[in-house]
């Protein structure tokens, strides 16, 4: 049990807290998204191949997603102050690795530990903001805990250019240490003491199928997006997360004590609120996905200047949810999301129009609305999805809304990126006719991304390389087009599906 006096001196700081907690996020945000921006710096120093790149930032993710339910019951029943306080120090201490790392097995080895540490953390950020905040008040909090996460995404790319370009690629692992010490000496003096009432002995074979289900799927999507979906390997990690979810759902329904109880889903909170964040990740990755890309390629900017101009996108989502909980409380829950899902339908109509020449400002806008609405989304589904929670399983569900995050985004990635690739390679060749001359090998390699055009396009002739980085533009905005769309008509499903199925707020279940 929690100590009662610390439990209300917790509550007495509670926005202290959700600070200090946030902190935490912080450090984990802000050192995976600083990671891609230093790739093409780690490739140059520690001679890693393309498949060992891909490996620094999948082997994270893998055991970030894979051990996600599993830790979330672990921290119900060992106490979230002493598992945030174990996930960070494990995180902290796998960025020193990598700062030390002198090859790029090594680096992928401590990149598989910090995926262990953000695993551990990141279930007991929102389980803490379920134990100490009472329930008119946790609306609030878990916006302005999405909104200041937003922040560390949008500044990671931002901040992890400029210690690149001013020190080496070693210093974007350092840079979230001592904010993850912080965060680790602030938890301990102001987190409660004590745990959860959750004293059932932990379900270990649902625990090794879940991770085992969740990680073979991550894997499968990951793989098919870079071998293709008719890869042997592929269609075998595919088929057993599909299997082994199957098994776990069998198991579960059975088990005493299971580690995730599907009776949450009978709750219209819970099964809602998931089934909201799973498309909101759809709807957002096929936008997401394309924007560095057409900044950087497209647009023509470095990576400090992408990060510097995506600073709207996370601003929006700051805005949409921090003041979500505001106009639940007016509305009702069921107005805000389906509104979300209905603004961001509108907002990628709108972006599919955009051309190779379209003003910054204009994409500034889109991509401030864009955030806005989805801060409508997340906060409210998220908040719905912890209402469901009893104090002493608030880990465990934490990390449900976390992997329904994850997988949504790896399936976007998968199918979205292929779909991306297909229509630029075929628009590249139905044109390849206005570029004369190319060589035939060059045609190739310029038809497989618009990165690979570009970089062949600054060693062609002045004349050849613009024809061709004109084509290759073109061709990119086809595709971006067809995901816009794609995005739109996941949004519209999810304001439809919101309509129907979401709980207004004070609504019983």
């Amino acid at each position: 049990m929690y100590d009662a006096v610390s439990k209300q001196k917790a509550y007495e700081h509670r926005w202290l807290i959700l600070l200090v907690i946030s902190l935490g996020v912080l450090a984990i945000t802000l050192a995976s998204s600083m990671v891609n921006i230093a790739l093409p710096t780690i490739q140059r120093e520690l001679s890693a191949t393309m498949s060992q790149l891909q490996w620094i930032v999948n082997a994270y993710l893998l055991l970030f997603a894979g051990l996600m339910i599993l830790m979330g019951a672990v921290a119900d029943r060992i106490g979230h102050r002493l598992m945030f306080a174990l996930g960070l120090t494990v995180f902290a201490g796998a960025n020193i690795g990598s700062m030390a790392a002198a090859s790029a097995t090594a680096l992928i080895i401590w990149r598989c530990a910090a995926g262990i540490g953000a695993a551990m953390l990141l279930p007991t950020t929102l389980a803490i903001v379920r134990t100490i905040f009472a329930d008119e008040e946790r609306g609030k909090a878990i916006g302005i805990w999405a909104g200041l996460n937003s922040i560390g995404i949008a500044l990671g790319p931002i901040i992890g250019g400029a210690l690149v370009d001013g020190f080496s690629w070693n210093s974007v692992f350092f840079f979230s240490i001592p904010v993850a010490a912080v965060a680790i000496c602030a938890g301990i003096v102001l987190l409660p003491k004590g745990r959860s009432r959750n004293d059932s002995p932990l379900d270990v074979l649902g625990s090794i199928l879940a991770t085992a289900a969740i990680t073979a799927l991550v894997f499968g999507l990951i793989r098919g997006g870079d071998r293709g979906w008719s890869d042997a390997g592929v269609i075998a990690a595919l088929a057993g997360g599909i299997a082994g979810s199957a098994v776990f759902v069998i198991w579960e329904s059975r088990c005493k004590n299971p580690i995730l109880n599907l009776r949450f889903f009978k709750n219209r909170n819970f099964s809602s609120g998931v089934g909201a964040v799973f498309i909101m990740s759809l709807a957002l990755v096929g936008i997401s996905f394309t924007l560095t890309l057409l900044m950087q390629f497209v647009r023509g900017y470095s990576a400090l200047q992408t990060g510097v101009r995506l600073l709207p996108f996370a601003g929006g989502i700051f805005i949409g949810a921090g003041t979500a909980d505001s106009l639940v409380k007016r509305f009702g829950r069921r107005t805000v999301i389906t509104t979300g899902f209905a603004g961001t339908a509108c907002t990628a109509f709108g972006i599919a129009f955009f051309s190779v020449g379209t003003g910054y400002w204009i994409l500034a806008l889109a991509y401030f609305f864009l955030g806005f609405f989805l801060g409508y989304i997340a906060a409210p589904a998220t908040d719905a999805i912890m209402s469901a929670a009893p104090e002493e399983q608030a880990g465990v569900v934490s990390s449900t809304n976390t992997v329904a995050r994850t997988v949504a985004g790896a399936i976007g990635v998968a199918l979205l990126g292929a779909i991306l690739s297909s229509v630029y390679t075929s628009s590249f060749l139905d044109n390849l006719s206005s570029v004369g001359g190319l060589p035939d090998e060059l045609s190739k390699v310029a038809s497989e991304s618009v990165g690979a055009a570009v970089v062949i396009a600054e060693s062609l002739p002045e004349t050849m390389g613009a024809a061709l980085k004109q084509l290759a533009h073109e061709s990119f905005m086809d595709g971006w087009r067809v995901l816009a769309f794609i995005s739109c008509a996941v949004s519209l499903l999810g304001a439809g599906i919101s309509a129907r199925f979401v709980t207004p707020v004070g609504k019983k279940t």
